[in-house]
């Protein structure tokens, strides 16, 4: 058995500062800060040896730890990462640091609770990526649920309540249905390891009932159409750390499961089924770009944004199946994957910017409407410059990080067919169009509140946050190739898994 390693500590070290921040209570709250400020910058920096550390020359595993857990069941305590889980890994240890940083005067209402749950949340959140035991991935996202719960809950705004309960039952019922299909899986294999059960044989009918819980439970997450419902609503009166990361980091999750579980596990019936997964996502491409066109809050608009780029980590994901039908090669079906990936980080990054650019706004004028605003520019031209490029990133331009993966996935499904890439770019006109017209509303054209006047620019904290995450948009936007480097072995294996029929001889 391998012991405690890096891995652990990345989980654990935001866990127990959390705990620490919580001990220290709101009377140190200045030390709680820099406690929390600490415990975020030091789980990223421990988090860069993996990156460096990383051999991009092997599918398998690295950094694993392996302990005893549950040995009535068989369950360990596992981890590890590959060159799918290690990009998502990195993403959250480098975005919790802004949200605490976001935070840092705003939150009034028991501050050391805020940032205790922050922490902890990021330690089950990379738990979630690294955990290689179905059970221990489990366990990691249903925990993760709790400290997300009461964010919305505590600190959000008047209709909290009600978006944390349809927030919460949405993935928790999902959630159950994915346990279901472990167990079931455990039944026959009597591992709850992720590898046996990739490499468990399934028949057809088995597969199916197994590729529907899988799907039910990671759409949910995404969220895809139809199950997208929760997610406007708990962005609305979630805080603005609470968006930031629920965007850019819990979304992914469901990206995450389809690749980790649903297409490695359920190769055949996700070949079968294809179909209902590429009409889901360019549901959501396409009719969720025409209802962020009409929204008045600039938080909804941007959830409702959300939906639609989402879409296109499920395209690329499930499109390998359409391509080497098409083409019969695999090279259309790995970009269409890297894609995907690339999507994801992108997103966590542009999105969290856009809420955050909403945030500084609603501290000065605690107003999200769209109609409240007008000529910021004119009061606050640092801000609008930020705010403007990272528009121009969720619009797609090149450049920008926004632009790679949709890209990537539109040339990926151009190779199964015309018409999913026409659909799928027309993200690009839509994505253009509401957020072009949200900012040219709130940075530019008259003025609608005489109380813009009185808006003060963006401070140097603010300034840093907003800075550092459009310096992360441009270098993935212009040089992709670090990160497409880590993805290229273990995207080959996994869509080499994928098209390999698992049916019993």
């Amino acid at each position: 058995m391998q012991g405690f390693g890096l891995l652990s500590i990345l989980i654990w070290l935001p866990i127990i500062t959390g705990l620490l921040v919580l001990v220290l209570g709101e009377r140190a709250i200045v030390a709680g800060r820099w406690v929390a400020l600490g415990g975020a910058i030091g789980t990223f920096l421990i988090s860069i040896p993996a990156y460096t550390g990383f051999n991009t020359g092997t599918a398998s595993m690295q950094f694993v730890e392996k302990l005893s857990w549950i040995p009535s069941l068989n369950a360990y305590y596992a981890l590890g990462l590959d060159g799918i889980s290690l990009p998502l890994v990195l993403l959250t240890t480098f975005m919790t640091i802004f949200v605490i940083i976001a935070g840092w005067v705003v939150i009034e209402q028991r501050p050391a609770q805020y940032y205790a749950a922050f922490l902890i949340m990021e330690g089950l959140m990379i738990g979630v990526f690294s955990a290689t035991d179905s059970l221990l991935f489990y366990f990691f996202w249903e925990a993760m649920l709790i400290p997300m719960f009461l964010i919305i809950g505590i600190w959000g705004g008047p209709r909290r309540v009600y978006a944390t309960i349809k927030f919460f039952l949405y993935t928790f019922l999902g959630s159950v249905l994915m346990l279901a299909a472990l167990i079931y899986m455990y039944v026959h294999g009597h591992d709850y390891a992720i590898a046996a059960m990739q490499a468990q044989p399934l028949s057809l009918i088995e597969q199916r009932w197994i590729f529907l819980a899988f799907l039910l439970a990671f759409a949910v997450k995404v969220p895809m159409w139809p199950v997208h419902t929760w997610l406007p609503d708990a962005h609305v009166e979630a805080p603005t750390g609470g968006s930031v990361i629920l965007a850019a980091i819990m979304l992914k999750m469901g990206g995450y499961g389809f690749l980790r579980f649903s297409l490695p596990i359920a190769p055949d019936a996700s070949r079968e089924l294809v179909m209902l997964v590429i009409a889901m996502s360019l549901i959501a491409v396409v009719y969720i770009g025409f209802v962020a066109m009409v929204q008045q809050d600039m938080k909804k608009l941007i959830a409702y944004s959300s939906i639609a780029h989402m879409g296109f980590v499920t395209l690329g994901t499930f499109g390998i199946y359409a391509v080497v039908a098409s083409t019969g090669s695999l090279s259309g079906a790995v970009l269409g994957v890297d894609g995907a990936i690339v999507q994801m980080v992108s997103h966590g990054l542009v999105s969290g910017a856009l809420f955050l650019c909403v945030g500084v706004l609603y501290d000065r004028m605690h107003s999200r409407e769209i109609s409240s605003y007008g000529g910021v520019v004119n009061v606050m031209p640092h801000f609008a410059a930020f705010m403007v490029f990272f528009g121009m990133a969720n619009s797609g331009l090149p450049g920008t990080s926004g632009f790679v993966g949709e890209f990537m996935v539109i040339l990926a499904s151009f190779k199964a067919s015309f018409w999913f890439s026409f659909l799928a770019a027309t993200t690009l006109i839509l994505g253009a169009t509401y957020t072009l017209w949200m900012i040219k509303r709130v940075v530019y054209g008259p003025v609608a509140n005489s109380h813009v006047a009185e808006l003060t620019d963006i401070n140097n904290r603010e300034f840093l946050v907003l800075g550092v995450l459009a310096v992360a948009v441009l270098l993935l936007g212009l040089y992709p190739a670090p990160l497409l480097n880590i993805m290229e072995v273990s995207v080959h294996h996994l869509v080499a898994q994928a098209v390999h029929s698992k049916l019993p001889l």
